[in-house]
């Protein structure tokens, strides 16, 4: 394995697992026990050993959200000893190495805690809701045919950063988990930002926001009060800045708007 220390010692761990059989029953923690543990394993990798031995044992596994597992997809979504993909600044659950644990210590693994989150079954959450609200207005209209040169248009390189930062949002909804009111602003706001900030977005500016806003209020995230514990939890660091950004665009919209809801 690239990287993995030859002296690195296996770990028996124990593992307090939310377990919730659907949506409608109540769910409980439930303790396991894992052996032999590499350090150079990822935390899924981990549970896909915990399944395992759940399975030999005649079982139910432990249902969990993965993809890509590359840090990239957004779709492993944990909250790991009481933060959002664990104790690892910057990284998501799936890159997550349990070198960051030691022997003998005893880790309590739960799903994203939002009411427009619900818990499809254990760790597994339905996430439609941000579907939901990228359907209400984050694109961009496009005449069909043939793809446009990439520079056909100029953007200042400042600019194209700041769109660039704000697009690498994986929407994985750490940012929900971790606030207290459970708001989707950092989500929105990078969704909205990205786009606000070029000049293809310009065609659904005043109606992409006031749209994706409403959306996110009738999915019933909670409102943001500057806390910026979705900033701190963000696996890829999305800013602040685009609340701000989210702000300036509603307003100047709702100013302008036709919209009287």
């Amino acid at each position: 394995m690239a990287g993995s220390n030859p002296n690195a010692k296996p770990m028996n761990l124990t593992l307090n697992v939310w377990r919730q059989p659907n949506r409608q029953a109540k769910g409980k923690i439930v303790e396991y026990h894992v052996k032999d543990i590499s350090p150079d394993m990822s935390f899924l990798e981990m549970l896909d050993v915990l399944n395992e031995d759940l399975l030999h044992t005649n079982q139910d596994p432990v249902a969990f959200d993965h993809d890509c597992r590359e840090g990239i997809c957004g779709s492993c979504a944990l909250f790991i000893n009481g933060r959002s993909h664990g104790p690892e600044k910057g990284t998501t659950t799936c890159q997550l190495h349990m070198r960051k644990f030691s022997d003998g210590d005893t880790i309590t693994i739960e799903p994203w805690r939002a009411s427009s989150f619900p818990v499809n079954k254990d760790l597994s959450v339905d996430r439609s809701a941000f579907d939901r609200i990228i359907q209400a207005g984050g694109y961009v209209s496009v005449n069909t045919g043939g793809a446009p040169d990439g520079n056909e248009i100029p953007i200042p390189k400042e600019i194209s950063d700041r769109a660039f930062e704000a697009a690498t949002c994986i929407g994985c909804g750490a940012c929900v988990a971790a606030c207290k009111n459970a708001s989707a602003m950092l989500f929105v706001s990078a969704k909205v930002s990205q786009l606000a900030l070029l000049p293809q977005g310009n065609v659904e500016r005043k109606t992409r926001v006031e749209n994706m806003v409403a959306q996110m209020d009738k999915e019933g995230f909670g409102a943001c009060t500057n806390i910026g514990s979705c900033a701190a939890e963000c696996p890829v660091g999305i800013s602040l800045e685009n609340i701000a950004i989210l702000n300036r665009e509603f307003l100047a919209a709702k100013a302008t708007s036709n919209n009287l809801a």
